[in-house]
Order: C-alpha cells, then sequence, then structure tokens
C-alpha cells in the first residue's frame, strides 16, 4: 500500500516539475512575441517508463523531453536568405542610381540641357549683331556655363562611383563581422546541444539573423552538419565560415582606383572574386559602380567631345573682328570633366569668329549662323542622331534604369514581405495560443499540486491505521 503511495507522490512530482517547466517554456514565447527573428519554443512531454505491478504494468507518469522543440523551417529559412540577397542587390543599385539621376534633373533649367540650349541661342545672337560686345560676352559667359555644368555633371557622376567604392568597403567589413559572429555562434551551439540532450534554441535565431544580414551583403550557400556547425561558401566556391573558423575578405585598389573584392586562403593566397558576385548589396553596388556609371560617363564625355569638335573645326574656319583665322573656341580636353573656352577667347571677345572667311568683318554673321546650326547636326550615334537627341536619349536611359531597379526592388521587397509573414505562422509567437497554452499547463499544474494534497491525506490515513 505504502509503494502505491509513494509511487502516486512520484507521479505528482513529475507532473508539477513538467508543467512548471512547460509554463517556463510559455513565459518565454510570450516575452518574446516581438523579438526579431525568435522561433517560438515547445516542450515535448512523454509517459515516464512503467514499471511492472502485480503481473502487469503500471504507468509512472509524465516527463519533459530534455531537448526544447524549435519550431522552425529550415526550407523556409533558406528561401529567406535568398530573398534577402536579391533585395539587397536591388536596393543598392537603386539607391545608386537614384543618386546618379538627380544630377540630371533639370528641371529648375539649370542642367545641361538648359545650359547647351543658351549656349547655341546666344551664337544666334551674336549672328544676330555680330559686331555686338555684349552679345559677344554674353556667349562667352554661357560657354563657361556650359563648360561648368558639363565639368560638374561628370565630376558628380565619379562622385557617385566613390560613395559605392567607399559603401563595398564598408560592406566587406561588416561582411568579416558577421562571418566571425557566425563562427563563435557555431561553437556555443556546438557546446550547448553536445550530447543531445539540450538545445541552443537562442543561439541558433542569433545565427539565423546573421545569416540573413550576411546574405542582404553577399550571395553565399549555407548548409549544417550532424554536429551543428553551419558551414558557408560564397557562390563561387570559397569558403567563408567553416565550424568554428571563419575566412575574411579584403579589398584592393585596382587601375580604376576603386576597390575589388579579393577572398583569402588558409595559406594566405587571395583570389579576386569581384567578377563572381551575382546577388547582395556588392554586387548592386559593383554593377553600378563598374557597368552603368561608367556608361552615363562615356556617353557624356561623347557629347562633350563631338560637340567642341564640331564647334572647333567650324569656328576655325571662320574670321573675328580682327580678319584673323579663328582659334580653336573650345581649349584641349580629355572629356566633359575638363572641357573648358579658349583663355585667348575669354580674354577678348574680339576673338570669336562670327565672320565666314569670304564675308567682310567686323559685320560678317555666316560662320556664327553655321555654329549655331551644328545643334541640328547628326553628329551622334553614328550619324542618327543630334547632341540634344542623344543627351535626352541618355536622361531617358538614367530614367529607365531607375525605374527597372525601382520595379525589381519592388518585387523582391514583396517576395521578402511573403516570406517573413510565411515565417511568422510557422515560427511566430501568437499570442492567443500561448494564453490558451498557459491556462491548459496551469490547470495541469494545479490538478498536481492537488494530487500532492490527495497523498499527503493518504499517507497521513495510512500512518494513523498503524
Amino acid at each position: 500500500m505504502a509503494n502505491i503511495i509513494y509511487g502516486m507522490l512520484n507521479v505528482a512530482r513529475t507532473a508539477l516539475i513538467t508543467q512548471q517547466k512547460a509554463l517556463d517554456i510559455t513565459a518565454n514565447n510570450i516575452a518574446n512575441v516581438n523579438t526579431e527573428g525568435y522561433s517560438r519554443q515547445r516542450l515535448n512531454m512523454e509517459q515516464n517508463e512503467p514499471v511492472r505491478y502485480e503481473g502487469g504494468t503500471l504507468g509512472t507518469g509524465v516527463r519533459a523531453n530534455r531537448t526544447i522543440q524549435r519550431i522552425y523551417d529550415r526550407f523556409l529559412a533558406g528561401q529567406i536568405a535568398g530573398a534577402a540577397s536579391q533585395q539587397g542587390r536591388w536596393d543598392a543599385q537603386l539607391e545608386t542610381l537614384e543618386k546618379a539621376e538627380l544630377m540630371f534633373d533639370d528641371a529648375s533649367g539649370y542642367g545641361l540641357n538648359g545650359a547647351m540650349t543658351e549656349f547655341w541661342n546666344s551664337w544666334q545672337d551674336v549672328a544676330n549683331n555680330p559686331s555686338g560686345y555684349t552679345e559677344r560676352a554674353t556667349l562667352l559667359a554661357n560657354t563657361e556655363n556650359l563648360t561648368m555644368v558639363f565639368n560638374k555633371l561628370s565630376r558628380d557622376l565619379s562622385q557617385v562611383q566613390g560613395d559605392s567604392d567607399l559603401s563595398i568597403k564598408g560592406a566587406v567589413d561588416s561582411i568579416n563581422g558577421l562571418t566571425s559572429e557566425i563562427a563563435s555562434l557555431n561553437l556555443k551551439i556546438a557546446e550547448v546541444e553536445a550530447g543531445n540532450e539540450h538545445s541552443a534554441n537562442a543561439f541558433r535565431d542569433q545565427r539565423d539573423l546573421k545569416l540573413n544580414a550576411l546574405s542582404s551583403l553577399v550571395d553565399v550557400n549555407s548548409f549544417e552538419d550532424a554536429d551543428g556547425y553551419l558551414t558557408i561558401i560564397t557562390a563561387n566556391g570559397h569558403t567563408l565560415v567553416d565550424r568554428t573558423r571563419s575566412w575574411d575578405l579584403t579589398t584592393e585598389t585596382n587601375a580604376n582606383g576603386f576597390q575589388d573584392i579579393f577572398w583569402e586562403s588558409s595559406s594566405g593566397a587571395q583570389q579576386n572574386i569581384t567578377g563572381d558576385l551575382s546577388t547582395g548589396k556588392l554586387k548592386g553596388w559593383i554593377e553600378a559602380r563598374d557597368v552603368i556609371i561608367p556608361e552615363y560617363l562615356t556617353r557624356l564625355d561623347d557629347m562633350a567631345v563631338a560637340m567642341a569638335n564640331a564647334v572647333n573645326t567650324q569656328h576655325n574656319s571662320g574670321l573675328d573682328r580682327n580678319g584673323d583665322p579663328g582659334l580653336d573656341f573650345f581649349s584641349p580636353f580629355t572629356g566633359a570633366s575638363d572641357i573648358t573656352v579658349n583663355g585667348l577667347i575669354v580674354n577678348d571677345t574680339n576673338l570669336i569668329a562670327a565672320a565666314a572667311d569670304t564675308e567682310g568683318v567686323p559685320g560678317g554673321n555666316s560662320n556664327a549662323i553655321a555654329v549655331a546650326e551644328i545643334q541640328h547636326r547628326l553628329l551622334m550615334s553614328g550619324g542618327s542622331a543630334t547632341i540634344d537627341d542623344f543627351f535626352n536619349g541618355l536622361v531617358s536611359d538614367v530614367g529607365w534604369f531607375v525605374s527597372q531597379a525601382k520595379v525589381n526592388m519592388d518585387h523582391q521587397s514583396t517576395v521578402s514581405l511573403q516570406l517573413a509573414t510565411y515565417r511568422e505562422e510557422v515560427s511566430g509567437v501568437s499570442m492567443d495560443e500561448e494564453m490558451v497554452n498557459m491556462v491548459q499547463f496551469q490547470s495541469a499544474y494545479n490538478a498536481a499540486a492537488k494530487l500532492v494534497s490527495t497523498v499527503d491525506e493518504m499517507l497521513e490515513a495510512l500512518i494513523a491505521m498503524v
């Protein structure tokens, strides 16, 4: 009889311990309802081993599994990391291209399009009054303004490249920090879960957050081995994390003055992986810095060179107010970044060659008219577009690149949001569910406590009988 009573007491004891543990886990879930990356936990209960009693078996209560289950979908986590990588690429590219787009904004009338218009109009004004000092001075002022707009636009675009380069260098530092932290978390998880008796759920949640942050910066592949270690490699197969060790990325200045990305092996050998990246913010910044912005600059240079060469050639064929052949109107230059007006002409408006060589001076204006007409010549795109058409096409393409990046960014943001919502449905904390669980475990705990009181009364009765 006593054995049965003591057996009941043990059942009540394990029930109290188990329900208390279940309440602790429920409380932890509720506390972390708003914690980013938290995966809700669940206590798995199972029967204690039964004992043989009078030819049969007798149950011995309940026990909690040592391993606390983490509600987690590994396949979904991989999709979230992949979406973060794609979103990172378009986010970085959009950020860069929107900066570049601002450089081409001509809404105020002080952009390149407006400066070009004033330049051509000034030549027409000189043609209308070729001997007028005011018209010639205005032409020089508008020409200097045009060259400064060219210079500034080129300089500003180069600055956008430089900003992207700084972002790349900063991202590499962030990547190295994240891989080091993931390697450290690998060690903590392995230590806690050694022997498969305990769960490192909090560390696993932290590691997933680090992996998502890493994925947003660079495209990586990851897999977990049987010991709980997460291995991370770049898309082109270079290891970033292996068990408790991490490999750093480094940057080196290339021939263009920008940073290339290198992976450093265990032996110290470095491999350039700049061109191997396909997603992540690094890809977005690299693509904008090395492909899109250089295309803008090249087309801007082509426009400046074609315009200046045509004006210089036409100006050389005319006569200035002194009756001498026209000088180069623009000084020698390489592109939009350093185009300038001939300093001799700036200092002496009489050197503007408005007259044709067949006309008298100072009244001749045919050459000024010819220069003004250059704006209508098909000088660009293999003789199929005027300078204005070419620039308008460039502005259109700048807007198109921004639009495409925004469309892709919005799409990936939607995908990421949908995956995040699905993750919350799978792994997130439901307050309604946790409150139901709390009531359920509390009731079970109170019942177990009542069982203890009942057993105590039975023991007292048994002792009284003895």
